[in-house]
């Protein structure tokens, strides 16, 4: 076989393993997360500060991180903040804390999703791939397929100035800014996107956007919605575009079209 034969088949490249950062301050709680999620085939790096996650967010960013929020004089919200603000990756809180309202601003903060102590192993596992499916980027198509297929592959949806590329996962405004949406939220705009017009129910929105593997918590939907309200909402009257319909749910209310993009 020649060397060109060769090349041509060699296997293609195992992708590399997600990379999740498990930050508790209890070494028995990182370990065992560590150990269990390595089975199934994750990388992991265990830490028991803020601070030595933000200085792993720099030095070797991971796709998903499990935020306990109960860390000796520090705020777990402000930490889960300071991701949102400067890093793209998963977000899943993993705390002994299952007040409601810890939940809910757990979700405000821009957490992914939010699992209470004490948890099943495979729920947790379940739900970080969840999100870390939502979090994938679409491949690219083959070259030789680009000049037939990418003018039909990459929808774009339009409303009231904005630019939703669905593949990419890039909500743009009209002054050409890119929107900075969680994976819920842009998830849950997406839903709204393909249903303009109707009154979608919260246990419908909770099912599309989360799915079976995460169970539903209280006012799960109702926050996200408060978000994109603000995200979006900001330049042409807060509320007008996404309304809440009495018992029923939520409605799109602006006309959306589909182009296509090359």
């Amino acid at each position: 076989m020649s060397a060109p034969d060769l090349l041509l088949s060699s296997p293609a490249p195992a992708p590399a393993p997600a990379h999740v950062a498990i930050l508790d301050d209890e070494p028995d709680i990182t370990q065992l997360l560590a150990g269990y999620l390595g089975s199934h085939g994750f990388r992991t790096t265990q830490l028991h500060t803020g601070r030595a996650l933000m200085d792993l967010m720099v030095a070797d960013t991971p796709d998903l991180v499990l935020l306990d929020l109960g860390l000796p004089g520090e705020d777990g919200f402000v930490i889960a903040r300071q991701l949102r603000e400067h890093w793209r990756c998963g977000l899943v809180i993993v705390t002994g804390r299952g007040d409601a309202v810890d939940k809910v601003v757990g979700l405000e903060v821009g957490a992914d999703d939010y699992v209470t102590k004490p948890f099943d192993l495979r729920e947790l596992v379940a739900r970080a791939k969840a999100v870390l499916r939502r979090l994938a980027p679409v491949p690219a198509p083959p070259p030789a397929q680009s000049l037939v297929v990418d003018a039909s592959a990459h929808p774009l949806l339009h409303f009231e100035g904005w630019t939703v590329d669905v593949p990419a996962r890039r909500v743009t405004g009209p002054d050409g800014e890119e929107a900075a949406l969680t994976t819920g939220e842009f998830d849950l705009l997406h839903i709204f996107l393909l249903h303009p017009g109707r009154v979608l129910s919260r246990d419908f929105l909770l099912e599309q956007t989360r799915g079976r593997e995460s169970g539903p918590f209280d006012r799960t939907i109702d926050v996200q919605v408060g978000r994109l309200r603000r995200k979006l909402g900001a330049d042409s009257g807060e509320g007008q575009w996404i309304k809440s319909v009495r018992g029923a749910g939520y409605l799109f209310a602006p006309r959306v079209t589909s182009t296509r993009s090359i």
